[in-house]
């Protein structure tokens, strides 16, 4: 490369979500098969925050996703919260297999609209649709908090890749759409857009 050069990923958008949500849920796995398209075989649990980022054609813009994937544990609390400043959109992780995990959803939703931006777009997931048979959480259930709590829903599958990249499409389809509609400046200070 020439000296004074430097790789460059165009985008018209930088978007900064985070993942959050229970231990064990699969929230990394997730981030690994939307980025990678593939399983991440022996996952071990995050300790703090790790930060990958992935770019999305939509429509006719391009939008850079800044991935920050937060640990569940709940001596990770304090930290992982500091993430929650300047985050556009939250990936909200549940195990439908685990009603624990889904029981404690309104502590993370709590926590994510005290920290982050008024106009934080989330989204919902039931995590692990690939173990139907061992369900704890029914779709129904998880839809109807979605729908009380103005979140948008899906259920994904880290192992399969079922809707594994729909829950981040969803965010930044709907920070567009807000974005478009004058409802969200881009260049407003601690919003989590950058244009």
């Amino acid at each position: 490369m020439d000296e004074g050069t430097e790789l460059v990923e165009a985008y018209d958008y930088l978007f900064k979500l985070i993942v959050i949500g229970e231990a064990g849920t699969g929230k990394s796995c997730l981030l690994y098969q939307c980025i990678h398209e593939t399983f991440k075989e022996h996952s071990a649990h995050t300790i703090g925050v790790e930060f990958s980022s992935r770019t999305l054609r939509i429509g006719d813009r391009s939008v850079k996703l800044q991935l920050w994937d937060t640990a569940g544990q709940e001596r990770f609390r304090s930290v992982t919260r500091s993430y929650y400043r300047g985050a556009a959109g939250a990936i909200l992780v549940y195990d439908i297999t685990r009603r624990s995990t889904f029981d404690n959803l309104d502590r993370w939703l709590a926590d994510a609209r005290a920290l982050a931006s008024p106009h934080l777009v989330l989204v919902l997931v039931g995590n692990k649709k690939d173990k139907d048979e061992d369900r704890e959480v029914e779709y129904a259930e998880g839809e109807r908090f979605a729908q009380e709590n103005g979140l948008l829903f899906v259920e994904t599958s880290s192992l399969t890749g079922e809707n594994a990249s729909t829950p981040f499409l969803l965010a930044a389809r709907s920070i567009l759409d807000a974005i478009d509609a004058g409802t969200l400046d881009p260049d407003g200070p601690g919003t989590g857009y950058d244009s």
